[in-house]
């Protein structure tokens, strides 16, 4: 079970204030595959994700949504103030880790896009934490990189 850093998400109120923030202040690319991962579900997310980056890891730039893990049964909500992400080449195996670490774990599944298996949980300082297994892409090389 292989884990990676893989992207920072933060939430806000403002996505192309923040978009313009990291593209003309800190420099950071667009990241074109990003934006070929459709939800499944319309209720899933409510505004569109801002993707920057460096080529290696990414930023993801989501409106702050309170109401998100309640719309989908969750106790964890992702975007009420943003979290860290990893990105797995197991996740049944990272799931039984941390069910042997005693973590209790939020369970997404695809419900933000058919392409990856996603799982959320708090580290001890209450830092969200994701952790994702790519489980197929429209591009090869994201599917590579899994």
């Amino acid at each position: 079970m292989k884990l990676t850093f893989h992207h920072l998400n933060i939430s806000t109120h403002d996505v192309p204030g923040l978009d313009r923030f990291y593209a003309d202040v800190l420099c950071q690319g667009d990241v074109p595959e990003m934006k070929a991962l459709p939800t499944l579900d319309e209720n899933a997310l409510r505004s569109p994700v801002a993707f920057r980056g460096d080529g290696q890891v990414q930023f993801h730039l989501a409106e702050t949504d309170l109401d998100l893990a309640l719309r989908h049964g969750q106790a964890i909500n992702p975007l009420e103030r943003g979290h860290i992400a990893f990105r797995t080449d197991d996740i049944a195996a990272f799931k039984a880790h941390l069910e042997a670490n005693g973590v209790r774990y939020a369970d997404y599944g695809t419900t933000f896009t058919q392409y990856w298996h996603q799982i959320f949980f708090l580290d001890p300082a209450g830092t969200i934490v994701e952790v994702h297994q790519v489980i197929g892409s429209p591009y090869k090389n994201e599917e590579e990189d899994g």
